[in-house]
């Protein structure tokens, strides 16, 4: 685990999973992501009554993130894969992805699912 990167999330009792080399890749390679991500979740709050009532479409705090990150330029982008075998087209592949924002390093795609209960899959 690349050191520093979430630590001050960790000390506000977020649970950071990283898979393969994923802290390592953005504390070198997209610092200026970490930043925006940093600022949007250490000003997340989640009331105890937002936690125990019901269900049924977007929850408030969902909407507060989206919000959040919309605010520091992560918008929705549907991404499209073409696949074409010698000058032909054979597939099609879209998935809009609801936060994605540019960076001079690359771009950056952050999909958030709260109690997500349908299977996903973003190809890049």
């Amino acid at each position: 685990m690349a050191s520093g990167i979430f630590d001050n999330l960790r000390t506000k009792h977020f649970e950071i999973m990283a898979l393969h080399h994923a802290e390592a890749i953005l504390q070198h390679d997209m610092p200026e992501a970490v930043r925006d991500l940093e600022k949007v979740l250490e000003s997340l709050t989640i009331p105890v009554e937002e936690l125990i009532s019901g269900g049924g479409g977007e929850a408030p705090v969902t909407k507060r993130l989206r919000h959040a990150l919309y605010e520091h330029g992560w918008v929705k982008h549907r991404f499209e894969i073409r696949k074409i075998v010698d000058g032909e087209e054979k597939e099609v592949i879209s998935h809009e992805i609801d936060h994605v924002k540019k960076f001079p390093q690359g771009t950056f795609a952050l999909e958030i699912e709260w109690n997500n209960k349908a299977r996903f899959l973003i190809g890049t």
